[in-house]
């Protein structure tokens, strides 16, 4: 396969700190690259250096000749008053067809009415519209930051099987670790841990985590001997060796950089994780929280209806559902803030909540990481015991310089640590979690879902995370307030079930048509079909399903090791499921076509 991109020794500083240092790496047609690694290890900037949007300080990075590069950036910002169609219009690629793409791309994303602004979208449309925009313009390579940000389960299943399938390379940054899983052909950490400060092995997220294992064991070896050998040398420097034969000057200038060699191999592998430890109150009551037929609708909007539930020590009710849903409006029903419409909520005598709010907003962003973490003097109380602030600040990994920090100028993962370690003071009797993922970098989310799993309390979890939703839910609670359910929620044991479900529900049309307007605004008059339109309307639905059981086989064939390991029969299967991608975008196309026709 042909290269792409090549980074060569690249380097990166912000003043004083080193972000990333000496970093190479090649990318080739069709390979789709997962780049992990822990808060402030620079991976957002490296992509922006990949982009050419920033200039390394050292080091170059260069792409073949004609190849387009489109990168989605963690929070995408549109002009407000544009429409859909016309944000995507100006991102799109020139040519004959243009307004046929765009078009392709408004259905392909799932964007019901091309006409409404910019401005008015959720989190989760606006990232879907950066995308959109991305696509448009034909890369050759995609680069996407956190693309999973904002986006539901439903969106990200959506997301994974775009990039799945798509026949440009791919380089995104992410913590999601079942996106890693899907998607990537390659995983590379950017870490401080390595010697080159980059450590990348082709293949699936899991078989990097065995390749990473047995190389950070062999680093530990390396270790070890170092250290044996340095206290040789120094034992044989304390028996008063004297420098005066040009032996003895070798051996002490071998002793000297004998440590320095180990005091690198020992500040890599001493990179750390947050210690985060729950507290529970050891309350033995059965019934903490019981909901009753709780319904609420907002603006107008019905969210969810009629949802029961009971809460007992030891409960992990995981909650799911699109943007906009209600899931923080249930939340905060939960813990008394807010009083649904209908129906009762009725909390054990004394109950101890914590609540974990996800636009953590609470916090001054003026005020210093100091007092953030130790509210109430240079002391907290953990479990019974006084601890100093700065050993709290250690076990969430902030260092001693830091203290004086304002929130601010603290990362998105730094803030979301800060949160954590203020929660952690309060002892309680069910934990209510509302998006505790979200920045959070893969190692500190190992230690979050660890200590969750062993809180003894209940647990409240709303999150997009699917790897945790599996680990840690005992029971799952989706909701769905589409117009046409009316806030329907469904339970289900686990999220394969929920999978399952959903998977087997009829496809809707879209309803955006190349005019870009909604189906049934865009034909106020309804038109008949003629006779052979209706009979191509009576079995659309079946085409459909046939075009999209031939792209599920297409997409099985990549994972056929024959195929994978044969560049010629890989590029091949690409190809293919392009072509009948292509065929399922246009069924829809015209399915929603006839559907207005319809006024459907």
């Amino acid at each position: 396969m042909a290269v792409l991109l090549t980074c060569d020794s690249i380097a990166k500083a912000f003043g004083s700190r080193t972000v990333f240092t000496d970093i190479s790496l090649s990318l080739h047609d069709g390979e789709r690259l997962g780049i992990i690694g822990p808060n402030g290890a620079g991976k957002s900037t490296f992509l922006q250096v990949l982009s050419g949007n920033m200039k390394p300080d050292a080091g170059t990075v260069s792409t073949r000749k004609g190849v387009r590069l489109s990168m989605v950036v963690q929070d995408p910002v549109f002009p407000p008053q544009a429409t859909i169609r016309e944000v995507i219009t100006a991102a799109a690629a020139d040519g004959d067809d243009k307004d046929t793409d765009v078009a392709k791309i408004i259905s392909r994303v799932g964007f019901e009415d091309a006409s409404v602004a910019a401005g008015t979208l959720s989190g989760g449309w606006r990232k879907r519209l950066a995308i959109a925009c991305a696509l448009a313009a034909k890369p050759d390579v995609l680069l996407l930051d956190e693309p999973t940000n904002h986006l539901d389960v439903a969106g990200i299943i959506w997301l994974e099987k775009l990039v799945a399938s798509a026949t440009f390379a791919s380089v995104f940054v992410t913590h999601d670790r079942y996106f890693l899983e899907n998607c990537s052909t390659r995983v590379a950490e950017i870490n401080r841990a390595y010697p080159l400060g980059l450590f990348a092995t082709p293949g699936t997220y899991s078989k990097f985590l065995e390749k990473r294992s047995e190389f950070l064991r062999a680093q530990q070896r390396q270790q070890d001997a170092l250290e044996n050998l340095v206290d040789r040398e120094v034992e044989w420097l304390r028996r008063g060796a004297k420098a005066r034969t040009s032996k003895s000057k070798a051996r002490i200038q071998d002793a000297m950089d004998l440590q320095k060699q180990l005091a690198d191999v020992t500040s890599r592998t001493g990179t750390g994780t947050s210690t985060i430890d729950f507290s529970a109150t050891g309350r033995m009551t059965k019934r903490l929280i019981v909901c009753e037929h709780l319904t609420q609708s907002m603006g107008g909007k019905m969210l969810f209806r009629n949802v029961s539930f009971v809460l007992g020590p030891g409960g992990r009710l995981g909650v799911m559902g699109g943007n906009g849903c209600g899931k923080t409006t249930l939340l905060r029903i939960l813990v008394g803030d807010l009083k649904p419409d209908h129906g009762e909520v009725r909390c054990a005598e004394g109950l101890r909540v914590a609540y974990f709010d996800q636009n953590r907003d609470q916090l001054d962003p003026e005020m210093p990481l100091r007092r953030a973490l130790a509210p109430e003097g240079d002391t907290v109380i953990f479990r019974d015991r006084p601890i100093n602030v700065a050993g709290w600040a250690v076990r969430f990994l902030f260092r001693a310089e830091q203290l004086d920090l304002a929130i601010k100028n603290l990362s998105g993962g730094e803030r979301a640590r800060v949160h954590i370690a203020r929660l952690m003071l309060q002892p309680a009797d069910i934990l209510i979690l509302d998006e505790p993922t979200n920045d959070l970098d893969i190692p500190t989310l190992e230690v979050l879902e660890s200590n969750l799993a062993d809180f003894p309390g209940c647990i409240v979890l709303v999150t997009h995370d699917r790897f945790l939703l599996d680990r840690l839910s005992s029971t799952l609670l989706a909701m769905d307030n589409a117009a046409d359910n009316g806030g329907h929620v469904e339970f289900f044991a686990e999220l394969a079930q929920w999978e399952q479900a959903n998977a087997t529900k009829k496809p809707k049309a879209k309803a955006v048509t190349s005019g870009g307007r909604a189906g049934a605004a865009a034909e106020p008059a309804k038109k008949k079909l003629s006779y052979l339109e209706a009979r191509e309307w009576e079995q659309i639905e079946h085409r459909v399903e046939e075009a999209e059981h031939r792209l599920s086989a297409a997409r099985d064939a990549l994972e056929n090791p024959a195929i994978v390991s044969d560049p010629a029969q890989l590029t091949q299967a690409a190809s293919h499921i392009d072509v009948v991608q292509a065929e399922v975008d246009a069924l829809y196309e015209r399915w929603a076509e006839l559907g207005a026709k319809l006024g459907q």
